[in-house]
């Protein structure tokens, strides 16, 4: 009997010498576990972080690109590397919304001169008329005098397919609409690392793109829909800070 009780004592000192020890740490672990967990859903819920677009369960980032820039000098998507830009796609004779889109555009130049991390990419839809001569007349005729701004041409094909299926932009030629293009007008944000991203909707939902088709002055349009320059210029500022 004595033996017996001599081993139960023995047991429970180890017992509680490892509950001493080793308990507060188990605790802490997944104490801090549970912090970490709350931090990540915090920031994933967070309306002040811009989201990623996602495509089958990937990040979606900007396909790999080569063109001549209005200087023709050739530019790539590695020239934007470490920069926050924004895409469009226009052509310089159209003769309704590009117009709006480049002025909008214009504007965020002014206004982030300062940046040497901020650009703007600018693929035409007509590159067949819109050669380096062409893009550089039109930069000089709107303003366009950023050296991070390069006005882009190159293959049709290859234009198309980063507009339609690279960035989803509807891009299109349509000889019944006026100048013979038809193109949706959004402007696609891009983060340092070459990500798309874009801050969400009141469902918590990413809008992905911003409307180029509204100015700042206009705030709606007639079909009631709300400027979203403001929002972008917001959004800018939140990667360049990143």
């Amino acid at each position: 009997m004595r033996k017996k009780n001599y081993t139960y004592i023995w047991v429970s000192l180890v017992v509680l010498v490892f509950g001493i020890i080793f308990i507060p740490r188990i605790v802490d672990r997944i104490r801090d576990k549970d912090i970490v967990e709350k931090d990540r859903m915090s920031s994933e819920n967070d309306p002040e972080v811009l989201s990623y677009i996602m495509r089958n369960g990937e990040r979606r980032k900007v396909p790999s690109f080569a063109f001549r820039n209005q200087d023709s000098l050739l530019i790539t998507n590695e020239d934007y590397k470490g920069k926050v830009y924004v895409v469009e796609f226009f052509f310089t004779s159209c003769p309704s919304i590009c117009p709006i889109m480049n002025r909008n555009l214009v504007e965020l130049q002014d206004e982030f001169r300062e940046y040497e991390d901020f650009g703007v990419a600018s693929f035409t839809i007509n590159p067949e008329y819109d050669t380096p001569s062409v893009l550089k007349a039109y930069a000089e005729q709107y303003g366009i005098n950023d050296m991070d701004w390069h006005l882009m041409t190159g293959d049709r094909e290859e234009i198309y397919k980063l507009a339609n299926e690279g960035f989803n932009i509807f891009a299109a030629e349509a000889v019944d609409v006026p100048g013979g293009f038809e193109h949706s007008g959004l402007f696609a944000l891009i983060d340092r690392e070459g990500y798309i991203r874009s801050r969400k909707d009141d469902f918590g939902n990413p809008i992905i793109y911003y409307r180029g088709t509204i100015t700042r002055e206009q705030q709606t349009n007639d079909h009631g829909e709300i400027e979203q320059i403001t929002q972008l210029k917001e959004d800018i500022e939140k990667l360049l800070e990143e």
